[in-house]
């Protein structure tokens, strides 16, 4: 088993100008973590994990292994496995001879060989398809056959680039679970690239955002989904995405249509000393709610998913809204509804240049009234 260390890494493909597909990556895995990279298409994820594998070139910085310094180690070296997003089984071979192959290639005797594939067969519950041909399975059963191959090398790090690609809804959601399960019995080093934010969410002990090549916040999970450090982090984590609305400040707080939320003085302040006049204003679907007065919403599409529907709306100057509501009594498309947080506690400011979030937002602000809502004038 191995820790991981990124040490100021970047990749960076010549041009005019230059593009850092990777840029200036500092980031520690720990032995036995599973790490999910997450980010939208051209982020820098996957040449990340092929940095790590040694399939692209490191321009700048380091990368380590269990303290040892792989950056320009070749791949075969580098004690890890990978699996690709694409199965890459041979056809002309059984499951088992696909499971051993990279074993029989490093001179691994047979008797050996077949005690691992049997065990590696074990976990992933595939010992029944052993004699069978990449042909005769399907796309989970095939992508575990690509697991096996990789756990039978036993390797310091596993290595997964979008495993569940090309696997329909509901597989992708029992593999992801067995993936998750597997890597927490093994306790091997698991660094995990995918664009669905769910998968991250779910799967990963921490989660690595990236953008442009840059890492934005890495954090558990939930931290990431209660704490976003940027407008970026907050708009990508979570499904749906949260709220973000650019509202006016007044007085001591944010109008919110008729409505005025109350903020925290050092926000204001804050706000003030940028000479800020709107503010980026974050709240998830699940933290705003229908009310009588507020931000006036019309309603473009409800989306009902069995206990709940995802109210989707907009607002007179264009901001985009969704509402979680009870699937079973929801506003109907081309309605005007109202909305309103419905806790100071899950409500977040962002400064509209930077993106950053304003980290005493966090707190609760404090009225006489002992609410963050001022409803305005009827």
């Amino acid at each position: 088993m191995a820790d991981v260390k990124y040490d100021g890494a970047s990749r960076v493909y010549p041009g005019s100008p230059p593009v850092r597909a990777v840029d200036t990556l500092n980031l520690e895995i720990p032995d036995g973590e599973f790490l999910v990279l997450v980010g939208p298409s051209g982020s820098g994820k996957s040449t990340a994990l092929r940095m790590l594998a040694g399939l692209e070139d490191v321009n700048e910085g380091r990368i380590l292994i269990g303290g040892r310094d792989v950056t320009h180690v070749p791949p075969k070296s580098r004690d890890i496995a990978m699996v690709f997003q694409s199965y890459a089984l041979y056809p002309h071979m059984t499951v088992a001879e696909n499971m051993g192959f990279a074993l029989k290639l490093r001179g691994v005797n047979k008797t050996e060989i077949a005690e691992k594939v049997k065990e590696a067969a074990g976990l992933l519950d595939l010992e029944k398809y052993l004699d069978r041909k990449p042909k005769a399975l399907s796309g989970g059963q095939r992508q575990r056959v690509a697991m096996g191959r990789a756990i039978v090398r036993e390797p310091s790090v596993f290595l997964m680039d979008e495993p569940l690609s090309n696997l329909d809804a509901k597989l992708r959601v029992e593999t992801r679970a067995n993936i998750a399960e597997l890597q927490s019995r093994l306790g091997t080093t698991t660094v995990y690239v995918t664009h669905d934010q769910v998968e991250a969410m779910t799967m990963g002990h921490r989660v690595a955002v990236l953008k442009d090549g840059i890492l934005n916040q890495v954090d558990t999970p939930r931290t990431l989904y209660d704490k976003p450090v940027n407008v970026f982090v907050a708009g990508f984590m979570g499904s749906p995405a949260m709220n973000l609305l650019t509202v006016p400040l007044v007085g001591d707080g944010a109008q919110l249509g008729d409505a005025t939320f109350a903020l925290p003085r050092s926000v204001l302040s804050e706000a003030s000393a940028a000479g800020l006049k709107e503010v980026t204003f974050g709240v998830r679907p699940e933290n705003i709610t229908l009310a009588d007065k507020g931000i006036p919403v019309t309603i473009d599409l409800v989306e009902e998913l069995g206990a709940d529907a995802f109210v989707h709306g907009h607002t007179p100057d264009g901001n985009r809204l969704v509402i979680r509501a009870d699937a079973r009594i929801h506003p109907s498309q081309g309605s005007t509804v109202y909305a309103l947080p419905t806790d100071a506690d899950h409500c977040h400011v962002f400064d509209p240049n930077t993106g950053i979030r304003f980290k005493s937002s966090d707190a609760v602000p404090a009225d006489a009234a002992n609410s963050s809502i001022t409803l305005g004038k009827s």
